[in-house]
């Protein structure tokens, strides 16, 4: 679950001074001069960011001088101090944007996500890392499960689950044999867009797009293109690559995808459910330590006995632990076996998570902890 930590209001003396009565031109000055000196301080922080990296001493790659638990610190604290005009999620972009930038300083950052461009996935990557990556586009969640662990990404984001459909199982079933962790979250609201070369509904006779994407718009579809017929590809980026070449055919994808495919839009938002978020995970090859704000994914092997599942439970509720999400799945491991993938409150070296996963070994059949990692921000 999503929580957010009680805002610290800013004294009224520091907040700026409304000036009635100043002329456009005057008004425009003093923008420029906040602009300079904006500008003054973005420099100035990416001299210090480029000290950092210096006093960490020589180290191997990107990837080691990222700092995911400090990143979170410094969003939260950006939300904190937040008392407007813009709202939390304009200037944790803001502050992120910033961030990646100056960890570009030392070298980008290697982003594998579910291509090809234009997808959703990499709206995620851009979220959560900001502009100042290098982007790989790759053809499917195990080949960026792949890449990561060969060390030709530094990280891999992929979807998990859905709000309206649930679980993307793919996913999941990655994890029962991957050595990779868990490093991050990311919440992206999505909306859907039917798209087509000439924007025109009355020539549509097919779609294309991802399942998820059908499922999440079955509704619209069936009022507005009850006729036309529903084609499932591999990405909505896919979807949109296909619609470009002919007059009678669309894609569902993302407002993105428009502009890299040149498509144009027919209809949007066009998802059944306005709340419509998917849920992303951060993949790489260590865990980090504690932000202050945590949550730990586990994967339970249990035994086959009776209240097995019970028992596997008990630990959390009695070390204070609030479970956010149960899932199972076959475990691969002989017939009728089942893995149950468990994300809980909380980072795997606090006291109480690590006495509570210590209890699991008496009943489960083996524990992995996947990851602990930073709760997702605005």
């Amino acid at each position: 679950m999503k929580s957010k930590t009680p805002k610290t209001k800013q004294p009224a003396e520091k907040k700026a001074p409304e000036q009635p009565g100043l002329d456009l031109a005057t008004l425009r000055e003093r923008i420029d001069g906040i602009d300079r000196h904006i500008q003054e301080l973005i420099a100035e922080r990416a001299q210090f960011a480029n000290q950092v990296g210096k006093a960490k001493g020589k180290l191997a790659a990107a990837v080691d001088y990222y700092r995911p638990e400090r990143e979170a610190q410094v969003l939260r604290r950006v939300v904190d101090r937040n008392d407007g005009p813009l709202n939390d999620e304009v200037l944790v972009r803001l502050f992120r944007e910033i961030m990646s930038a100056c960890l570009a300083q030392q070298e980008p950052l290697k982003i594998g996500y579910l291509g090809p461009e234009g997808t959703h996935s990499q709206q995620a990557v851009y979220k959560h890392f900001g502009h100042s990556i290098h982007g790989l586009p790759l053809s499917s969640i195990e080949e960026v499960f792949q890449e990561v662990e060969a060390g030709h990404a530094d990280f891999g984001v992929v979807p998990v689950e859905n709000s309206t459909q649930g679980t993307i199982q793919s996913t999941l079933d990655m994890f029962l044999t991957s050595k990779l962790k868990i490093c991050g979250e990311v919440e992206l609201r999505v909306h859907q867009h039917l798209l087509s070369r000439n924007g025109r509904i009355e020539d549509i006779e097919r779609v294309y797009s991802h399942p998820q994407s059908f499922a999440q718009c079955k509704a619209w579809l069936r009022q507005y293109l009850p006729k036309a017929e529903k084609i499932p590809v591999s990405s909505n980026a896919e979807a949109a690559r296909r619609a470009r070449n002919a007059e009678d055919a669309a894609a569902i994808a993302g407002i993105s995808a428009a502009n890299v495919y040149g498509l144009k839009s027919v209809a949007g938002p066009i998802e059944d459910r306005p709340d419509n978020t998917t849920r992303f995970l951060v993949i790489g090859r260590e865990l980090f330590p504690p932000s202050g704000n945590d949550r730990t994914s586990l994967l339970v092997f249990i035994k086959d006995q009776p209240g097995a599942l019970y028992h596997v439970l008990a630990p959390f509720a009695k070390h204070g632990l609030s479970m956010n999400r149960i899932e199972s799945r076959p475990g691969h491991t002989g017939l009728w076996q089942y893995a149950f993938f468990i994300d809980v409150s909380g980072h795997v070296h606090e006291e109480a998570m690590r006495h509570a996963v210590d209890e699991l070994d008496e009943y489960a059949q083996e524990v992995k902890v996947l990851g602990s990692y930073p709760v997702a921000i605005a």
